[in-house]
């Protein structure tokens, strides 16, 4: 944007933080591409579970809510598959499914109740 208004290069650079390089490269990347965002997919190592397997591992959690990792794992290793217990306990992580403890509050009067309202 910088660029656009008529900032030089130098300036630009000094703006960003970054080199000059860096910025006559970007610069020409969105006047030839019009996009600067980077075309990198699929990279890293592929995932473990897939998304059927996320599906079955939230399916597995839902019908017993009081079980452990560990016998989550070992029902979900009873397919055709073997997933170590610290993956399963991430993706779970992940899927925002984990332990916790209900809130403990007291029960409210009949004075309570009313003063509410």
């Amino acid at each position: 944007m910088a660029r656009r208004i008529g900032s030089s290069i130098t300036e630009t650079a000094r703006l960003v933080g970054c080199s000059r390089s860096a910025v006559v490269s970007i610069h020409a990347k969105c006047i030839n591409d019009g996009d600067t965002s980077s075309r990198r997919h699929g990279v890293g190592r592929p995932r473990v579970i897939k998304e059927k397997g996320r599906r079955k591992l939230s399916r597995l959690v839902k019908q017993n809510r009081h079980q452990t990792v560990a016998q989550v794992t070992a029902q979900y290793n009873a397919g055709a598959s073997t997933v170590p217990y610290p993956t399963v306990h991430r993706t779970l992580l992940d899927m925002g499914l984990c332990s916790r403890r209900p809130t403990r509050v007291l029960l409210l009067i009949k004075r309570h109740r009313q003063l509410c309202l």
